[in-house]
């Protein structure tokens, strides 16, 4: 039996193919490149249409049919971004574009209070009443004057329209920042802060929930007809399964667009959790596992941006450039110019260089944001070490990381004496979810 993978992120959506032991056929990839909305006014503005999302994906499986590699498929996986939220009609149809985790517009109603006991709240979720989560979010989309009758994911509406239905896992409603980690259920004092009922939000996975493709796209893929289609896991989560990182002795560092620091705990319903630090959120990998960590708004694409700003080469000959500068020796940079990701509250457009001069060139200056981004890492991953008593090894992974070995190198730097290897695999989201959805978590990929 083989897998079929779906990597349902922020600047790509991904197809591809695996064995039953989760090991991936690299010539049955494919990719569609997205385009988030984003304002130039640093507003904040960070959207996706929801529609052309799902025709992406669709161009993905369809390349895939066509290269007849959809051949003894068994299983479909989806790891998919966390965190997005699209207002609904009555008949499930889109009244607006998704608003996705980059976006920092949603802001609280005025006069709103928040959780009773903030802490409290912060322990049984893993989030913080936040604009990053749907107990802002809800409020703030009524507020601009729609009238949602339901609100849903990206991932649950794409796969709604793939499968007729298909309920919210644990692991996605975990990113709303409205669940109740222990007992995985909505948590009441949540929906009465975003002023919803269980009605108006997605319906939750039961234990062991899967789907079988609709008529329509069983007659276009005829080959996953009899498949089984397993409940989504958060990219996060499944970049450290997918990086090995699957409990509590290895940390996963790891850079796509953005960049995160995670550790994966033994959490099965109804267990009493490790205290959260309040730095620190925490979200559900599936049933039995949870994630804890810290997330930043830079990661590839501030590399992307700071890269094309600067008038920079590309691949080895921005190597080459770099490979004269010592890490941390010159330019310092706070690289938040996507704002932050909570519990921060800084907007978009909060980047800054400093200590620079009419001899500081533009590679200083790309060395001094990526550098940025090595030092928020480290002290959240001395935060997540402080819950276990002992230090922690760390595999890096991403594209990004992949793409610039002087970057590595800078983490590398950062992050000593612990131990730190390296995963080069873009695809550790798809080999996550492959692995989750095998039931495999605790494999190590490969």
């Amino acid at each position: 039996m083989n897998v079929l993978a779906l990597d349902l992120g922020t600047s790509s959506v991904r197809a591809m193919v695996f064995d039953d032991r989760a090991t991936a056929r690299p010539e049955a990839l494919a990719r569609r490149g997205f385009d988030l909305s984003i304002a130039a006014d640093d507003s904040g503005t960070a959207t996706l249409d929801a529609d052309e999302y799902l025709a992406a994906l669709i161009a993905c499986v369809d390349e895939l049919a066509k290269g007849g590699h959809l051949d003894d498929i068994g299983l479909v996986a989806a790891s998919a971004q966390w965190h997005s939220v699209l207002p609904v009609d009555a008949a499930g149809r889109p009244l607006g574009p998704v608003i996705t985790w980059l976006d920092t517009r949603p802001a609280p109603p005025d006069g709103a209070t928040g959780p009773l006991d903030p802490e409290a709240f912060h322990q049984r979720t893993g989030a913080w009443w936040h604009r990053f989560y749907w107990t802002v979010k809800l409020p703030w989309l009524r507020a601009s004057g729609l009238a949602p009758a339901r609100y849903t994911g990206l991932v649950e509406y794409i796969l709604t329209e793939l499968l007729g239905a298909a309920p919210m896992s644990v692991s996605q409603a975990s990113g709303t920042g409205m669940l109740d980690l222990a007992t995985m259920e909505w948590d009441a004092e949540a929906l009465d802060i975003a002023g919803v009922g269980t009605g108006q939000l997605p319906e939750l996975a039961p234990l062991g929930w899967q789907g079988r493709l609709c008529a329509e796209y069983a007659r276009r893929w005829p080959q996953l007809a009899g498949a089984r289609w397993s409940p989504a896991i958060g990219d996060g989560a499944a970049s450290n399964i997918g990086s090995g990182c699957v409990d509590e002795s290895r940390a996963a560092v790891t850079v796509g667009t953005s960049a995160a620091v995670r550790l994966v705990q033994p959490a099965p319903r109804g267990a009493v959790l490790p205290p959260l630090p309040h730095r620190l959120w925490r979200y559900r990998v599936d049933d039995h596992r949870v994630v804890t960590g810290a997330a930043y708004s830079a990661g590839g694409n501030l590399f992307a941006w700071a890269r094309r700003e600067l008038r920079l080469p590309d691949g080895p000959s921005l190597e080459q450039t770099l490979a004269g500068i010592t890490p941390f020796s010159g330019v310092r940079a706070d690289p938040r110019l996507g704002g932050d990701r909570p519990p921060g509250t800084a907007p978009a457009g909060s980047g800054e260089l400093r200590g620079i001069g009419f001899g500081t060139t533009a590679v200083e200056m790309f060395a001094g944001l990526m550098e940025g981004v090595c030092t928020m890492v480290l002290g959240d991953l001395q935060v997540i070490e402080s819950t276990v008593d002992h230090p922690v090894a760390v595999t890096l992974g991403g594209g990004a990381i992949a793409a610039s070995p002087w970057w590595r190198r800078a983490f590398e730097s950062t992050l000593a004496p612990r131990e730190v290897a390296h995963v080069d695999d873009p695809e550790v989201g798809c080999t996550g979810a492959a692995l989750v959805a095998l039931g495999r978590a605790d494999q190590t990929p490969g």
